[in-house]
């Protein structure tokens, strides 16, 4: 949690949202929102990447529309966003990045793990080091997300029903708590860039580097957040998790309008399930110590 000193710093309202707890969300997580949100760059330099690089976006967007061959650079694309985040990307950001690919193969794992056991196999992409994303990219990380829910939709068990275990506890065989993955960041001079300022710069990049097909699907695989909700709340008894997700009705496809909200809110509401989840699973190794 925010020390008193950095507390005395803050403004009302971000004192307010440092204690609130009324979402799920984990102290480390909160910690570096805010700073990231003191970021001097988030404040005159994303306003102005935002403007100009959403009109680029468009542009880009439309040319790969356009009945032309279609090209990518997956390799490419991994290797100039490792090198940006290496360089000049802030470590709190950095330290985000790394948490939402734990955060939503965690997620993904449960939902696994607890409705199709044996059935679906479970994602691996835990990067503890930008450098370790060449390999557990962005793009497989979104192939992923659409295997498993594909897989869980086409298997009779992964319905959304309540089947977690016989004796009523989940299983957590898959998960792993983002505490023990020890994440790496070796600080540089250079690295000033906040958490959106840096998405701002990427998505051009995506959208020129991914074929049509592959960035239509990265900018709407944001709205699987509600199915992804719907099934852990059905598994758990908590229906209310549904609220948690900011974009919903994957059947409607949308375009990069509005991208950097939906993409920032989909790596909160990562965090909240994330956050969520780990509390029942500590909540399961201390109450039988607790009862004894």
């Amino acid at each position: 949690m925010t020390s008193q000193d950095e507390k005395a710093t803050l403004s009302p309202y971000l004192r307010a949202i440092a204690q609130d707890e009324a979402l799920p969300i984990e102290p480390e997580a909160r910690r570096l929102w805010l700073e990231d949100l003191a970021n001097p760059t988030r404040w005159w330099l994303r306003p102005i990447l935002q403007g100009l690089l959403a009109v680029l976006l468009h542009l880009v967007w439309f040319f790969k529309r356009l009945p032309l061959p279609q090209f990518r650079a997956h390799g490419l694309l991994q290797r100039l966003i490792c090198w940006f985040c290496t360089h000049f990307v802030s470590p709190q950001a950095n330290r985000l990045i790394l948490r939402h690919f734990a955060t939503e193969s965690n997620l993904l794992n449960f939902l696994i793990d607890n409705t199709a056991p044996g059935k679906v196999a479970p994602v691996t992409l835990y990067p503890r080091r930008i450098a370790e994303m060449r390999e557990a990219s962005f793009v497989e990380h979104d192939q992923a997300l659409f295997r498993s829910i594909e897989a869980l939709g086409a298997t009779p068990d992964g319905a959304g029903e309540d089947q977690v275990g016989e004796d009523g506890a989940p299983s957590w065989q898959h998960w792993r708590p983002l505490d023990a993955l020890e994440f790496e960041i070796r600080p540089r001079r250079t690295q000033v860039l906040d958490f959106e300022s840096a998405h701002a710069l990427f998505m051009c990049l995506f959208c020129l580097l991914l074929t049509r097909e592959e960035y239509r699907d990265a900018i709407n695989g944001f709205n699987l957040d509600q199915s992804i909700a719907l099934r852990i709340g059905a598994l758990i008894g908590e229906p209310q998790l549904a609220e948690l997700a900011y974009n919903k009705h994957p059947l409607y496809l949308v375009g990069p309008w509005n991208l950097s909200q939906r993409f920032l809110m989909h790596g909160f509401f990562t965090e909240y399930l994330y956050a969520r989840l780990e509390g029942l699973r500590r909540e399961g190794i201390t109450r039988p110590a607790e009862a004894s």
